[in-house]
């Protein structure tokens, strides 16, 4: 019996809490979090209509770590769950530190002011965490979160040497917009606008932005193409398997989001920089956020599904081997379980069984973590019965 406290009511917040919601005998007491005090109302009352659970909440502006170390005082929480803004992913992890409670998250820190995902500051705290008898999870997503436990899934059981990874996203549903992101719009345009790069041979290899495609079978929705994007597990992972020779990561997007795309860019909507508005300082992008639909917004009339998983090549028993491990995800199906969109569902899911898996002892250590230095098959036995059943294809 455990209690959490969830930072972060967006639409992936919302399915994390739904999930835990659903497992008593783990998450006996659920604190939700966020600045707006409203969207956790929101939240509250749904899931006491869905599951008859009552859920604590509060006001919290986690951008001060002051203000976090005062909200572990009054609910004294076993785990903090961050899916809140990455920009925030620090501040919550020195709260943490300062009152002994373990940390998880679902996407790695990024700076306000720079456009860059890396690992780097939250690898920082190793020491410290580790000092102070703690755990903090980084990545308990999907991509990142259980791509990176497939990788260790199969190198546990599948292979004896793993050569080539590439970790495949595609949403092929359908929610009626012209343009519209899945998550939060800043974090994702941020995302596919910068330089697209790989890992291979020992090094990292930088390309232009969506200049390298394949066009793909994903299980479930069918020939998608897809495009080479950075994405941070790419970082823990070819330090964490071994003997790997190249990893990329691959993301679908049709022809109309990517002509939006490139005419909001070209117009300077997607810059991270101030610009001087009418007297006043306004960042492009922010505006932008602000005129697109909140992803949450998306669920109820959304349509398809998702198939996300990791094409696996390497050596078994002398032999060349090829696997495909993945996940496909129904969006109307999350709308009738939880009132959410797929892609919200396949984070907020794996959220809740990474503070499961901490929370009953399963994960354990002293420090800082991704995901494939952990135990997989307990990851993704309740992954499964919670949700998201997976597969494995040869090819």
């Amino acid at each position: 019996m455990s209690k959490v406290l969830i930072v972060g009511a967006g639409g992936v917040g919302k399915v994390v809490v739904h999930k835990c919601a659903q497992v008593p005998e783990v998450f006996s007491e659920i604190v939700l979090a966020s600045r707006t005090l409203s969207r956790c109302e929101a939240i509250a009352a749904e899931v006491k209509e869905l599951t008859g659970r009552d859920i604590e909440v509060r006001a919290l502006d986690a951008d001060n770590p002051e203000n976090t170390i005062r909200l572990l005082d009054e609910v004294k929480p076993d785990l903090l769950l961050n899916v809140a803004l990455p920009y925030q992913d620090l501040a919550l992890m020195d709260a943490c530190l300062a009152r002994k409670v373990d940390y998880m998250d679902t996407a790695n820190y990024e700076p306000p002011d720079v456009a860059k995902f890396e690992y780097s500051w939250q690898w920082a705290y190793q020491e410290r965490f580790k000092q102070a008898g703690m755990m903090a999870l980084l990545g308990s997503g999907f991509d990142p979160g259980v791509t990176n436990v497939f990788c260790a899934y199969a190198q546990k059981k599948l292979f004896d040497e793993i050569e080539t990874i590439d970790i495949l996203d595609c949403n092929g549903g359908d929610h009626g917009h012209p343009f519209a992101t899945n998550f939060n719009p800043e974090i994702n345009i941020r995302e596919i606008t910068q330089n697209g790069r790989y890992w291979e041979a020992g090094e990292w290899k930088e390309i232009p932005p969506l200049s390298i495609h394949q066009d793909f079978d994903f299980p479930g929705v069918g020939v998608r193409r897809a495009y080479v994007l950075y994405h941070e597990e790419l970082e823990s992972l070819c330090q964490n398997i071994k003997g790997l020779k190249r990893i990329r990561f691959w993301m679908t997007f049709g022809e109309q989001y990517i002509t939006h795309l490139k005419v909001l860019e070209n117009v300077g909507m997607t810059s991270i920089e101030p610009i001087d508005f009418q007297g006043q300082k306004i960042v492009p992008i922010q505006f932008l956020k602000a005129l697109l639909p909140d992803p949450a917004s998306l669920a109820k009339n959304y349509t398809g599904k998702t198939s996300i998983g990791c094409l696996i090549e390497g050596k078994k028993d002398g032999k060349h081997k090829r696997v495909f491990i993945y996940n496909i995800c129904d969006h109307a199906e999350c709308y009738r379980e939880v009132r959410s969109q797929a892609v919200s569902y396949t984070t907020g899911v794996p959220a809740m069984v990474g503070a499961m898996m901490m929370l009953t002892k399963k994960w354990q250590g002293e420090g800082v973590f991704n995901m494939e230095q952990l135990d997989p098959e307990p990851f993704l036995e309740a992954l499964g019965k919670h949700g998201l059943p997976w597969h494995v294809e040869e090819r």
